[in-house]
């Protein structure tokens, strides 16, 4: 993989658990925009294709939340990928990258988020994956993560709480238990705005799930019950209360 020698400073850690797929017949230009989406999103998945074919098959099975597509690719081009996407009842944030200016005015119809030219790619695309993250914040409906290999992505109403496990972390839902690796800092930066409360170094617990809470412990709608750290009382007290009202 090819370094870009970029600190991507716009970034920080709450861009955490998004899916990143990047399509390209070029293969150097797969590698130089993956290491760079990498060094922005470093908690993300990065996922490199080389032909519309290969992605439209992943996108039929996997999430995706950010598409960077070329525009001119033989074969099925960009504009035609982005037309299957209603299809596949996929709507990723869709960045298109290409060297033909020319061809930017054309894509319009497919609603990109934005575009990024070839040869600016190290000064677009950081701003871009800004915004995207932003933008998928304020959406904030939903929590991805992966485990096992695999692309999991939970409503937030279903999440009652997480648990720090050593180097990964326990996410307890209305249908299960889910483990994955992370820390606890992360997710609560990535769920700052999805009304999520840290109650003790080790939960941070979804307001809504909340039934009753003291100095010593909070219980859950159901029937769980976890411990409050002192450190963590107070303010926890406090964003339930606004959350009440």
């Amino acid at each position: 993989m090819i370094g870009v020698g970029l600190t991507c400073s716009l970034l920080h850690t709450m861009e955490a658990f998004m899916n990143i797929y990047i399509c390209d017949d070029e293969e150097r230009i797969v590698q130089n925009l993956a290491a760079l989406a990498k060094e922005c999103c470093p908690n993300s998945h990065v996922e490199c294709f080389f032909s519309g074919a290969e992605l439209i098959k992943t996108l039929s099975e996997k999430i995706c939340d950010i598409l960077l597509l070329d525009i001119d690719m033989p074969g099925m081009d960009g504009m035609e990928i982005a037309s299957r996407l209603g299809q596949l009842n996929k709507e990723p944030l869709l960045i298109f990258v290409t060297s033909h200016d020319e061809l930017v005015y054309e894509s319009f119809q497919y609603h990109p988020y934005g575009f990024v030219r070839k040869r600016f790619y190290k000064e677009e695309l950081p701003k871009l994956l800004k915004d995207c993250v932003k933008e998928l914040e304020r959406e904030n409906k939903h929590f991805s993560f992966r485990t096992d290999g695999k692309d999991v992505r939970l409503l937030l109403p279903e999440i009652y709480y997480f648990e720090a496990d050593s180097n990964y972390l326990k996410v307890f839902t209305k249908q299960g238990e889910y483990r994955f690796r992370s820390t606890m800092t992360v997710v609560e930066n990535s769920l700052q705005l999805g009304g999520f409360i840290r109650i003790h170094k080790g939960f941070l617990v979804n307001q809504a799930a909340v039934k009753t809470i003291n100095s010593e412990e909070a219980e859950l709608t159901d029937g769980t019950k976890l411990p409050m750290g002192k450190t963590f009382v107070d303010e926890a007290r406090r964003q339930l209360m606004r959350y009440m009202r």
